[in-house]
C-alpha cells in the first residue's frame, strides 16, 4: 500500500512539474511574439499626458510612458505588498517575467519533493529537498540583483568624472546623462539613458534622478542626486562637487579593500568551520555507511539532523555579521 501511494504521489508530482514547465515555455514564447518597437508603440498609445489645472494651487502630475509595456495582473499587485517580483527582476536586469519565475519555482519545488520522497528517509528529505530546490530561482534572482548593484557601484566614480568633464565642456546636465548612457557599459548606461529619455518626455530632471535612486538603492547615487538637486536650486560649480564625490567614493573603495584583506582570515575560518561537518559526514558515510545510518533510521536522529542544519545556518549568520564591516 505504501508503494502504491508513493507511485501515485510520484506520478502526480511529475505531472504538476511538467505542466508548470510547459506553462513557463508557453508564456515565454507568447511574450516574445512581436517586436520591441510594437511593444513600445502599444505603451505609447496607452500612455497619456494628463495635466489638469483645477485652480492655481491644484495640479495633477502628468502620466508619462514607462519602460514597462504591460500592466501587472491583479495577483501580482497583491503579491507586491509582500514581495515585488517585477521590481526585483528590473533591479537584477534579467529577461524573465514574474509568471515564469514562479512557474520555475513551482516546478523545482515539486521535483525536489519527488526526488526527496524516493530516498530512504523520504519523510524528512522530501520537504527539505522541496524547499531547497524551490528556493533556487529566488536565490539566483537575488544573486543577479546583488551582482548588478555591485557593478553599478563600481561604475559610479567613472560616471561622475565623465559627467563633470561634460559640464566643464559646456554641455547641460541632460546632455551629460545622455553621454553616460552612450559611452559607458551596463548597467549604469541603461539607468542614465532611461533618465535622459524621461526628461525628454517632459519629466522634471529632479524627478527622474529621484526615481533612479529608488530603482538603484545605492548611497553614492543618493549623494550624487542630492548634490545635483541642491546645486540646481542654489547655484554653484556642479562639476567641482561631482569631482569631490567621485574622489570620496574611490577612497571608500580603497578602505573597503583594506578591511576585506584584514578580515580574510576570519572569513576563511568561518568557511572551514561551516564546511567541515558536511565534508566529515560525507566521508564517514562513504567509509562506513552504518556509522551514520542511525541518524536516518531513528526519529531522534532525524531531529538531530534538523538541529544540526539549523545550527549551521545560525553559525553562518553569526560569522557573516562578525566579518561583514560596513564602510
Amino acid at each position: 500500500m505504501n508503494l502504491g501511494f508513493l507511485t501515485i504521489l510520484t506520478v502526480s508530482a511529475a505531472f504538476c512539474g511538467v505542466a508548470a514547465l510547459v506553462a513557463a515555455v508557453v508564456s515565454l514564447v507568447r511574450e516574445r511574439r512581436g517586436s520591441v518597437a510594437e511593444a513600445r508603440l502599444d505603451a505609447l498609445a496607452k500612455a497619456t499626458a494628463v495635466a489638469t489645472w483645477a485652480d492655481e494651487d491644484a495640479y495633477t502630475p502628468p502620466v508619462y510612458m514607462t519602460d514597462e509595456p504591460s500592466q501587472p495582473a491583479e495577483w501580482e499587485r497583491w503579491l507586491s505588498h509582500y514581495l515585488d517580483l517585477r521590481f526585483l527582476i528590473r533591479q537584477a536586469g534579467i529577461r524573465v517575467t514574474p509568471v515564469q519565475l514562479l512557474a520555475l519555482t513551482a516546478a523545482l519545488f515539486v521535483a525536489g519533493a519527488v526526488l526527496g520522497g524516493i530516498t530512504p528517509m523520504g519523510a524528512l528529505a522530501a520537504p527539505l529537498a522541496a524547499v531547497l530546490a524551490g528556493s533556487l530561482p529566488m536565490l539566483w534572482l537575488f544573486w543577479k540583483r546583488h551582482q548588478r548593484l555591485e557593478k553599478f557601484e563600481n561604475q559610479m566614480p567613472d560616471a561622475l568624472d565623465l559627467l563633470a568633464r561634460s559640464l566643464r565642456a559646456g554641455h547641460s546636465m541632460a546632455d551629460g546623462l545622455r553621454l553616460i548612457g552612450e559611452e559607458m557599459a551596463e548597467p549604469i548606461a541603461a539607468e542614465f539613458q532611461r533618465c535622459y529619455r524621461q526628461q525628454e518626455l517632459g519629466v522634471p530632471l529632479e524627478t527622474t534622478l529621484d526615481e533612479m535612486t529608488v530603482r538603484v538603492p545605492n548611497p553614492d547615487l543618493r549623494f550624487f542626486v542630492n548634490a545635483v538637486v541642491l546645486q540646481r536650486q542654489t547655484g554653484g560649480d556642479t562639476a567641482e562637487i561631482l569631482d569631490k564625490i567621485a574622489r570620496l567614493v574611490r577612497e571608500r573603495f580603497q578602505i573597503r579593500a583594506q578591511v576585506k584583506a584584514l578580515t580574510g582570515e576570519g572569513r576563511l575560518s568561518g568557511l572551514v568551520l561551516l564546511a567541515l561537518p558536511i565534508v566529515l559526514a560525507v566521508y564517514m558515510h562513504v567509509r562506513n555507511p552504518n556509522y551514520l545510518a542511525v541518524l536516518f533510521r531513528d526519529q531522534i536522529g532525524h531531529w538531530m539532523v534538523i538541529g544540526a542544519i539549523v545550527l549551521q545556518i545560525v553559525g553562518a549568520f553569526v560569522i557573516k555579521r562578525i566579518v561583514d564591516i560596513k564602510i
